[in-house]
């Protein structure tokens, strides 16, 4: 069967590919071994949020009477009614996933797709059929999964990754989390926040180590006010499930240690789904666990492409997407602007949240910038003290010579919400007097962006 684009990969970038194809009037397939949406969908960023809104209503619930209203009875978490509900709202979001692609007139194998020679997919069916499909374009966007460490072998009941902490049924007492990153620190913030008692360790001298160090120190603080048990300059040794128990070895500042839990969550990261899909038959090139691209997604192999987790760049869906659609339409000749990944924004859903872009003070200092800092702390926002979360602040890098924003780091509620400002401006060269000349609405926390340059520069009225 012939089409101009097969996509192997129906994650963010691999949907997205696919319906953008269409769009531009291409025939176009997609291959998806499971179901539609990739992990992002289905095991990643949509349920981990539907999970983590949980954890914020039971906390409201739990300090209700800090609003003035009084419960009568005592709140409780129900974590299979949680997962319950997790599952629902990733299953609805597949469906409209297969929405789009009847509505986009895309055609969907479900099976195994291995590249061949000759710009063709070799299809191991899901019903047991084989098939063989021929393109023009074959976009690979096979994704990631989670990176399984030698002496954290996952055996999905002891020693678990992100997909089975993502459906326990039963909540466990004790919990210690590998890896403080944004997978990490979620489901640390989640299972803390249902009751159970977390203890994070991580390899680096502070957790969200890629984050501005007084971030680090803010959400650090916020989870032990939680009663979250913190490692940091720690690694884990060994794990001993041949007990009830396991029976963690972690060593750090202090020596060795064992950790008894009831669970352990490897969050160390991901690894790349490139294993078994024809690369090396076809002579892909292949640097390291990522395939070598050029700036529109080109491979080395005429007719082939990659995006998302499985080129350069950070692991993020929103890359994955934008990826898609610079790929897709340089095909169609369209001479899109090519990417720039120094203005990614990321963002981790925990309590406070976390977004971040560009230049943290520390490299902009180590890169000899002359800088101006300004911050903005939460406790001064009347919309932050009417919600009852003061924790927090914004706290932006400008370039003292040409005024340009070199980068933003927010910490607080909403604040996933309100990175957007920071990449649009950093995108189109708006200075950070352009930012402040634009009026901001009253009461918001989007003020916290304003009231932070207007510090930088001497002018903090509220600060």
């Amino acid at each position: 069967m012939k089409f101009d684009i097969i996509v192997l990969g129906s994650g963010p970038g691999g949907y997205v590919a696919a319906i953008r194809a269409s769009q531009l009037g291409y025939k176009v397939a997609i291959v998806e071994r499971e179901n539609l949406g990739g992990i992002c969908l289905n095991w990643g960023c949509i349920p981990t949020k539907a999970l983590l809104k949980s954890a914020q209503v039971y906390n409201y619930l739990k300090h209700s009477q800090n609003y003035g209203i009084d419960i009568n009875g005592e709140a409780k978490p129900n974590l299979d009614a949680i997962v319950t509900r997790s599952r629902t709202v990733a299953e609805n979001m597949s469906k409209g996933i297969e929405f789009l692609m009847k509505k986009n007139k895309i055609e969907v194998f479900k099976g195994k797709g291995k590249l061949l020679k000759g710009k063709k997919i070799e299809l191991e069916l899901n019903d047991g059929n084989n098939e063989t499909l021929e393109a023009d374009h074959i976009i690979l966007a096979t994704g990631a999964r989670s990176k399984v460490l030698p002496n954290l072998p996952q055996d999905g009941k002891k020693i678990i990754g992100y997909r089975e902490a993502m459906t326990l049924r039963e909540q466990p007492q004790t919990m210690l989390v590998v890896g403080s990153g944004a997978i990490g620190s979620e489901f640390a913030h989640f299972y803390q926040s249902l009751g159970t008692q977390v203890t994070l360790v991580e390899f680096m001298p502070s957790i969200v180590p890629n984050e501005d160090s007084e971030v680090s120190s803010t959400l650090q603080r916020a989870f032990k006010k939680n009663g979250m048990k913190i490692y940091t300059s720690t690694s884990v040794e060994s794990v001993d499930t041949s007990s009830d128990k396991c029976k963690v070895s972690v060593k750090g500042k202090k020596g060795e240690e064992i950790i008894e839990v009831d669970v352990v969550l490897s969050a160390v990261g991901v690894q790349t789904n490139i294993d078994n899909i024809g690369l090396e038959e076809v002579g892909v090139e292949v640097k390291g666990t990522k395939i070598v691209v050029d700036n529109y997604y080109k491979t080395n192999i005429e007719g082939v492409y990659a995006i998302g987790d499985i080129v350069h760049g950070p692991a993020l869906a929103h890359v994955s997407s934008k990826e898609a659609l610079i790929c897709v339409e340089a095909i169609k000749g369209l001479n899109p602007k090519p990417l720039s990944y120094d203005n990614i924004p990321g963002c981790t859903y925990t309590s406070p949240e976390i977004a971040s872009v560009g230049l943290t003070e520390e490299k902009a200092k180590a890169e000899q910038i002359d800088i101006k800092v300004g911050k903005f702390m939460y406790m001064a926002s009347g919309k932050a003290s009417a919600s009852g979360n003061r924790d927090g602040f914004v706290k932006v890098i400008i370039d003292a010579k040409t005024d340009k924003l070199l980068g933003c780091h927010m910490i607080g509620d909403n604040v996933t919400e309100m990175i957007a400002e920071a990449v649009v401006a950093r995108e189109n060269n708006i200075t950070a007097h352009h930012i402040i000349d634009a009026v901001h609405p009253h009461p918001t926390m989007s003020e916290a962006m304003m009231e932070a340059i207007e510090a930088a520069y001497g002018k903090a009225i509220h600060g």
